[in-house]
């Protein structure tokens, strides 16, 4: 019999040391999949209009039978590669959960609780952006198209202009430009002060200005070749793009996106939702529309919980995307994959941005996380260049070269590469970050619900009549419903009871379908006060229900307990 260990092992395509591209990507999971039959189920959400799928890998025993579920999804946008890695991570370390559990620092009783778990695996969201970007470094948001049909003002198109494959900067001359090269660091271009000398510079993408009127110069823009970001492209809280940039032409326009929303509505199993993105080390929970103050507080004090358990594992802070991530005062973000996940999902949804560079750089934590990326200054570059030689074999700037450009006449190629060093963390430093990452996405996954039959009561009665009770319990630390807020959405059903009787009869057949109701769990999260003993208890009995059936004659009682959200668990009674 082989050796599972040896096994898992043995099919690794070094994810965790490379950033694979799509070819590498869909051979490691064939290969998982192959290897381990049993464990692992392989789906395409959809296919890109490049012909590429977008990979969903099903990780956990009896991988087909329905439970509670855990969503991790990487690469949404196109450049932040390490998502996929960490993804890839996981699903490794689920599978290991099953086939090493003692090659974990993990106590037992988590360990435990994953192995009824199932692992929704999406490493990368956006196939056909992620292969161009490590194909040719060009800058690219989400996804490498333009289906827009207004298409007469000047912009830049980005694209390799010198044949090399690649498609990085370009600096022209300028004497209004806003940049100068370091004097600390030749090459690098920084920020220009009064105290300055020149030559200055303009940056622009390399690549050409379509509809270009010979004079003006348009000014790059994020989104310039693309209208789309796949995370605003999600249904809840969508706005057109009037309102919100990247929004696409209407929610879930794109395939990739699609497939995600239309996958995740037929799994309400779903309870917790790992959205993985770069770079900034910080992890943004909801609310993303509102304060604190207007969020529940049992759903809050679930996620201190995983602050906790972040915080203690990677370093990251945690922050409340309203309170700290919004790139605009009082302009939450539309169409977001993770408030799509929370609202309309019901899931403990998050994201983590991986790579903690503004730590790396010494910089002081600003009132809000997401000033860390307005307040880098012309010292943390030039101290970003430095390391990057030092320790990143200067991948990041490489040098620039002369190139007689076809529109804008004596310009420079090169000189600026974020990929590997900026975007995303250097390779020798990725499997450390993939494995506190998961390390923490596992004990998320261990709060799952647990559905138990806990015992089942036969009473003879008078007249051939078998009084059975069945009791059941869920012993998992969220409820049935998953989140608190979770409760009120429609799809988000109570547990029911169904008996069909076998040789035998029931004496009311109307209660062959019984609705037990929701479940509590036994976790609370943290900060909550009911640990404080001045005044002691707890739940009563909250987290069990019974179902009753008066059964007549002798044969079987076949049962099934649960709900959609729950899972079901399925036993026969023989009377």
């Amino acid at each position: 019999m082989p050796d599972p260990v040896a096994s898992l092992g043995e099919v690794s395509f070094g994810f965790r040391n490379a950033y694979l591209d799509h070819d590498r990507l869909t051979a490691q999971l064939r290969a998982w999949t192959a290897a381990f039959p049993e464990l692992c189920r392989l789906t395409s959400l959809a296919q890109t209009p490049e012909g590429r799928d977008v990979w969903l890998l099903v990780v956990g025993r009896e991988p087909d039978r329905t439970r509670p579920a855990v969503w991790v999804n990487g690469n949404l946008h196109a450049a932040e590669l390490a998502g996929s890695s960490v993804a890839l991570a996981i699903a490794e370390d689920a599978l290991r959960v099953h086939l090493d559990p003692d090659g974990f620092d993990l106590p037992p009783p988590i360990l435990e609780r994953l192995r009824d778990v199932l692992f929704y695996i999406v490493p990368r969201i956006t196939p056909d952006g992620a292969e161009c970007v490590l194909r040719s470094g060009r800058t690219l948001r989400s996804v490498p198209r333009d289906r827009r049909v207004e298409r007469g003002q000047p912009r830049w198109v980005p694209g390799d202009l010198d044949g090399d494959g690649l498609a990085f900067a370009m600096r022209v001359p300028d004497p209004g430009g806003e940049l100068v090269e370091a004097h600390e660091f030749p090459g690098l271009l920084v920020e220009r002060t009064l105290d300055d000398e020149g030559p200055f510079y303009k940056l622009y993408p390399e690549g050409v200005i379509e509809n270009f009127d010979g004079k003006h110069v348009p000014s790059p823009f994020f989104l310039g070749d693309n209208p789309v970001d796949l995370n605003r492209n999600f249904p809840y809280s969508w706005a057109p793009t009037y309102e919100q940039i990247g929004a696409g032409a209407y929610p879930a326009s794109e395939p990739e996106s699609r497939g995600v929303v239309e996958y995740a509505t037929a799994h309400p199993e779903i309870f917790a939702w790992l959205d993985l993105h770069t770079f900034g080390g910080v992890l943004i929970r909801p609310l993303g529309h509102a304060p604190d103050s207007k969020m529940d507080p049992e759903d809050l004090a679930i996620f201190r919980q995983l602050e906790a358990w972040m915080l203690d594992g990677t370093g990251y802070p945690t922050v409340s995307g309203h309170e700290e991530f919004l790139y605009e005062p009082d302009k939450p973000l539309r169409g977001d994959l993770t408030e799509y996940a929370y609202h309309q999902r019901g899931a403990m949804a998050y994201v983590v941005e991986l790579w903690d560079l503004f730590k790396r750089l010494g910089m002081e934590r600003p009132p809000k996380f997401v000033q860390f990326y307005e307040r880098v200054t012309r010292a943390d570059i030039i101290k970003l260049a430095w390391w990057d030689k030092d320790e990143n074999e200067g991948r990041s700037f490489p040098p620039w070269r002369k190139f007689d450009h076809p529109q804008l006449g004596p310009v420079e190629l090169g000189g600026v590469d974020p990929r590997i060093g900026i975007w995303n963390p250097p390779l020798h430093e990725l499997a450390a970050m993939c494995a506190s990452q998961a390390n923490v996405f596992l004990r998320v996954a261990a709060l799952a619900p647990r559905l138990k039959i806990v015992a089942i009561d036969r009473q003879p009665l008078p007249g051939g009549v078998t009084r059975v009770e069945v009791r059941i319990c869920n012993d998992g630390y969220l409820g049935t419903y998953g989140m608190p807020s979770a409760k009120k959405l429609e799809f988000n059903e109570p547990l029911y009871a169904k008996a069909t009787a076998v040789g035998c009869t029931l004496v009311d057949p109307g209660a062959a379908y019984q609705t037990l109701g929701h479940l509590d769990g036994w976790g609370h999260g943290l900060h909550t006060g009911q640990n404080l003993p001045a005044y002691p208890g707890s739940r009563g009995n909250t987290n069990a229900a019974w179902a009753t059936y008066l059964v007549r004659g002798t044969g079987t009682l076949d049962l099934e307990l649960g709900s959609c959200r729950a899972g079901f668990i399925k036993t026969r009674v023989s009377l």
